[in-house]
């Protein structure tokens, strides 16, 4: 117990007593109970040189707000007078010998003091017309600080009498008269003041306060002169110094309205007017530098820490370490705790924090544990800290044992570290232990319930964390911004889209900040397929960031719309919104969906001119969209330069091979990948098995289908689907439908890779049947079904069927799609319906090459040479021809018997249209020829062909040779066929 404004604390007296050898038995009462103060000195008895014994026998220690008298009654047990036992106490300050006087009434030194005033009133401050306390004096000697009160009840009866003829005008007056001397000081030097006006935070602090003396001034006082308004407003606003204290609050006001940038200002003008900050201040100072995260501003305040000596204050040394580490400084940070001569748990705390954050969660724990064997005991901010470490590197193990602590030392009753401890749990994926720590919970706030929703969303439990959210209202709980972004998040985990829409109702209603809320908002419409909400969400976002514009991107692109991300792209250079790495990679994608080379360029040049060209992702996705695209040299060229290749870009890149062709090449590239030992993914399966496939290699696929299985990817739909088509393309249908019937889930991907596996070997029948059984089922047909049915009707030449699928192509709106009208003008073509085949090509929006290709082909199988050539010559006016449209014109030319047409049209191939001649070509020539019985000439084109003659181009000079008898030519094409094929029966 202190000194309090009442007189001298009951220990204090008695302790210093005791030291000086004055016996004491003391026995104190406050309200009737014992004080435990006196329990050191209660009975103590010893005596001192003059034999005194001292019996403070009772005393009655008031409460100054209850304003109860203080009293104390001693004697003495020898002559010594009560005036003498007082003086020999320790009295070191000239007021406090004023305050014992008065309290032990000693008459001759208050007779002494009064009579020192009224000689010399001048040198002893008025304060009775403005005392601030009841028990502040009402004088004070302005040098030795002596203090006397007017109501004391150990005052000079005639002290009343003596001030009762002093009048209150003559008191007032020389009130005024002091003030307006302090202000006529203040005017002459105002260098000696410091200026309060501008930044008071209670009304009753002064305006100006001397900065030795401690006088104050008030603007507003009825003492002040009349005159002092009028010389303030002349004075140039320059002429005052604000005080540390005025500083340190402005500053700490700029802090609380987040205008750091402010607070350095103000610390640097602090500085340029010679104020010299205190701690205080440079801790809000050093707060404003981690905001705002300026290291520069943050490095002058450590070196100003510097030169005054505080960098071994704990607290400054702290803010020091965590604003290093937000400015991502953390060696800087480590230096200064390692520097620290006392570090005690907040200095730690605040380390092990700032490794979290740094994601070195096992340096974090590393520190936790070397905190621990130094014997500090941990508080819940550094619980807090080695938690939310757990946390980060999912170590379930370290998370309960730290359980275990915070459960021992109290702290779990916290609800901040009741917090950490779901979020570390969930995290961790244990979602039971989370619920326990939430339903064990004393107390609840907005955030306990958030990271309860957040971690269902974690550990991919959606609809729990819906219902959640809708206990968390039943409760009456108002969820804010962060607790809608949690349960929006669990309803685009769940594709819950009325869920959704409700919540968003909720949004509206309650007020939240949309630009927060409709990024939530857009994702969630766009992965639900409601593209459209999505869009109106971002159509009426008042501010849009770029985190707006990449999500509202990203959905097109989700959306399969890359076209339309790519125009939003557009739109928001126009708006000048900055792109970010985020923003390259979703219109990359969008190029990739779209096959958009030129603009995937474009962007690549963007990037190269924001140097975003080292970025991992955007690299990524450049491999992605050049492959999508074909143009896969230019996509070996980013691969070839990537730094670190990640699982997705060799897979982008092992697909775009197989994709464009190169299938040995991307099996070369996956043996590399393997051996940098990079593990592979569901897309580099599948990339993987496409090269199989286009080379049909059955043996690769077959140890891949074995890696497969090893890397549990076997039940991935889309896997075994292309496991299908691998197996189908590589002729063994088998084990296509081996393991299509082991498909546990069967999507629309799967079913078409089974039928057109199917229709390649030769079993149109039951594809026709798998598509019905797909039907039976509720599976929707796609373009590729269709494309495998039609062409199994083709197959087998069966016309109802093949009409009847037509009319569900019309139904279905794919009729429109130039792939669909081809395929249907040569499955009528095939099935004998030249009619129908001609109608359909009429009635097509649009003629491509395919399409013309299909109807002359048609044309070809059934002999109709002449309207074949007419075909050709209408092609020849505005669409583009290749090596197919030649095939076919050669067929028809052959079967039609017109070999003068077809000799001219092969040998005008290569000047004329610029198309290769290949062993189609010269095949087709071999038949004509045949056909025309002009053998010799037949033969002749097989010796002068540029490319080395297969089995087909001999098999068609044999069947010539069969049909007009002529057995040495005959003979000489048989033994060319068994050189390339010993096993041929046809020979």
């Amino acid at each position: 117990m202190e000194m309090n404004s009442g007189g001298i604390s009951p220990k204090g007296l008695a302790m210093s007593e005791a030291r000086r050898g004055v016996v004491f038995s003391a026995s104190i009462s406050w309200q009737g109970q014992p004080n435990s103060a006196f329990s050191e000195v209660k009975g103590a008895k010893c005596r001192d040189a003059h034999g005194l014994h001292f019996f403070p026998h009772y005393l009655k220690w008031a409460n100054r707000f209850q304003q109860q008298r203080i009293a104390i009654y001693a004697h003495c047990t020898d002559s010594m007078n009560k005036d003498e036992l007082w003086r020999k106490l320790p009295l070191n300050k000239p007021w406090l010998k004023t305050k014992v006087a008065t309290l032990s009434g000693q008459s001759s030194h208050l007779e002494d003091l009064w009579a020192q005033f009224f000689r010399d009133p001048s040198q002893w401050w008025d304060n009775r017309f403005n005392k601030r306390a009841v028990n502040a004096p009402d004088f004070k000697h302005k040098e030795t600080k002596e203090v006397l009160w007017v109501n004391s009840w150990s005052n000079p009866p005639w002290v009343r009498e003596k001030l009762a003829t002093v009048s209150a005008d003559q008191a007032k007056y020389g009130q005024e008269h002091i003030k307006e001397v302090l202000w006529r000081q203040l005017f002459l030097d105002p260098s000696n003041w410091w200026d309060h006006r501008f930044d008071k935070t209670n009304p009753n602090f002064p305006d100006f306060k001397h900065k030795k003396m401690q006088q104050a001034l008030w603007i507003d006082r009825q003492s002040t002169p009349k005159w002092v308004k009028a010389e303030l407003a002349a004075m140039a606003p320059n002429s005052w110094q604000r005080s540390p204290f005025s500083w340190h609050a402005m500053i700490t006001r700029s802090l609380k309205e987040k205008e750091y940038v402010k607070a350095l200002e103000l610390f640097q003008q602090m500085q340029v007017e010679g104020v010299n900050p205190n701690k205080s201040t440079l801790i809000q100072v050093l707060k404003a530098c981690t905001m705002a995260e300026k290291l520069e501003d943050g490095k002058r305040v450590h070196a100003h820490i510097i030169a005054h000596g505080y960098e071994s204050d704990v607290f400054i040394a702290s803010c020091l370490i965590d604003m290093y580490r937000k400015c991502g400084q953390l060696h800087d940070a480590s230096r200064i705790f390692n520097d620290m001569p006392l570090r005690d748990v907040v200095a730690w705390s605040t380390m092990i924090q700032a490794y979290t954050k740094s994601g070195q969660g096992e340096r974090a724990l590393e520190l936790y544990r070397q905190m621990e064997g130094e014997g500090l005991k941990p508080d819940s901010l550094a619980f807090v800290s080695v938690l939310n470490a757990c946390a980060s590197l999912a170590s379930l193990e370290e998370g309960r044992r730290i359980h275990r602590q915070v459960i021992k030392t109290g702290c779990e009753s916290n609800v901040v570290v009741g917090n950490c401890l779901i979020n570390m749990y969930a995290k961790c994926g244990s979602i039971d232990d989370a619920e326990a720590v939430f339903n064990g919970m004393s107390v609840y706030d907005g955030v306990s319930w958030t990271t309860m929703i957040l971690g269902y969303v974690h550990c991919g439990k959606g609809s729990k964390a819906i219902e959640k959210f809708r206990q968390m209202q039943q409760e009456g709980m108002e969820p804010d911004h962060v607790t809608f972004v949690a349960v929006l998040n669990a309803c685009t985990s769940i594709m819950a889209l009325e869920d959704g829409r409700y919540i968003h109702a909720q949004v509206i209603r309650s007020g939240c900040k949309p630009e927060i809320i409709g990024n939530c908002l857009i994702d969630l419409y766009a992965k639900c397929g409601s593209i459209e909400d999505a869009c109106q969400v971002f159509s009426h976002m008042a501010v849009r960031d770029v985190v707006s514009w990449n999500t509202m991107i990203g959905g097109y692109v989700k959306s399969g719309e890359g076209g339309k991300a790519l125009a939003l792209f557009q739109q928001m250079q126009w708006e000048q919104i900055e792109p970010d790495p985020t923003t390259f990679v979703c219109v990359l994608n969008a190029c990739a969906t779209v096959k958009a080379f030129e603009e995937a360029r474009r962007i690549h040049a963007h990037v190269v001119e924001m140097n975003c060209d080292t970025n991992v992702f955007i690299r990524g996705s450049l491999v992605h969209a050049y492959s999508k695209c074909g143009f896969v040299q230019e996509a070996w060229e980013v691969f070839s330069k990537l730094p670190v290749r990640d699982v997705i870009s060799w897979s982008s890149m092992i697909l775009g091979f197989a994709k464009s062709g190169y299938g040995e090449k991307a099996l070369e590239l996956f043996q590399q990948m393997q051996r940098e030992e990079v593990v592979p993914d569901q897309v580099t399966f599948i990339g993987v098995l496409n090269a199989c496939a286009s080379l049909d290699a059955l043996e690769v696929g077959r140890s891949i289908h074995e890696q497969i299985i090893q890397c549990g990817y076997q039940a991935d739909a889309a896997v075994e689907s292309c496991l299908v088509d691998m197996y189908a393309k590589c002729g063994s249908i088998e084990e296509a439908c081996r393991v299509f019937n082991a498909m546990s889930t069967r999507d629309v991907v799967s079913w078409s890779a089974m039928i057109v596996g199917y229709v390649k070997c030769g079993q149109g029948e039951k594809a026709l049947e798998l598509f019905h059984r797909m039907q039976s089922q509720g599976v929707q047909p796609d373009l590729v079904t269709y494309l495998g049915a039609l062409n199994a009707c083709a197959s087998i030449a069966a016309l109802e069927q093949g009409r009847h699928i037509h009319s569900q192509v019309s139904q279905s709106g794919w009729e429109s799609d130039n792939v669909i009208g081809s395929c249907l003008v040569d499955m009528y073509a095939k099935c004998g319906s030249i009619v129908e085949a001609q109608y359909v090509f009429d009635k097509m929006q649009k003629s491509d090459a395919i399409s013309w290709n299909a109807l002359l082909g048609g044309y070809a199988m059934h002999g109709l040479g002449r309207e074949a050539l007419h075909t050709f010559e209408k092609i020849c006016q505005g669409c583009q021809m290749d090596g197919v449209t030649f095939v076919s014109l050669l067929s028809s030319c052959s079967h039609a018997g017109l070999l003068d047409e077809g000799q001219y049209y092969f040998e005008s191939m290569n000047p004329i249209y610029s198309i290769l001649t290949t062993l189609e070509h010269c095949c087709c020539m071999v038949d004509l020829f045949g056909r025309s019985g002009a053998l010799t000439e037949a033969e002749n084109i097989i010796k002068c062909m540029p490319l080395q003659p297969n089995v087909p181009v001999w098999m068609a000079l044999l069947s010539a040779c069969r049909t007009y008898k002529n057995l040495e030519i005959g003979e000489r094409a048989a033994k060319q066929i068994l050189q390339l094929d010993p096993e041929n029966s046809s020979t």
